[in-house]
């Protein structure tokens, strides 16, 4: 049985995700550019993205569509 992640565990992970993936700068940059706009995670997450990305492939995305920008 898996014992459920504290928010503090949870955001941690998710930086070192981001850091691994975009590197510090990027990585800094990514979490400005999402608390600069309102942004409902939900709803991006249902309509905005496709299903069952792994971590890489959305990490693509994400770039691919900031470049867009």
């Amino acid at each position: 049985m898996e014992i459920a992640k504290t928010d503090t565990i949870i955001k941690t992970e998710g930086m070192e995700a981001l850091i691994s993936r975009l590197g510090y700068v990027d990585a800094e940059r990514f979490i400005a550019l999402l608390s600069k706009e309102p942004f409902d995670y939900t709803e991006w997450r249902q309509t905005g993205l496709e299903q069952d990305l792994d971590v890489v492939t959305l990490s693509q995305k994400a770039e691919a569509f900031s470049k867009n920008l």
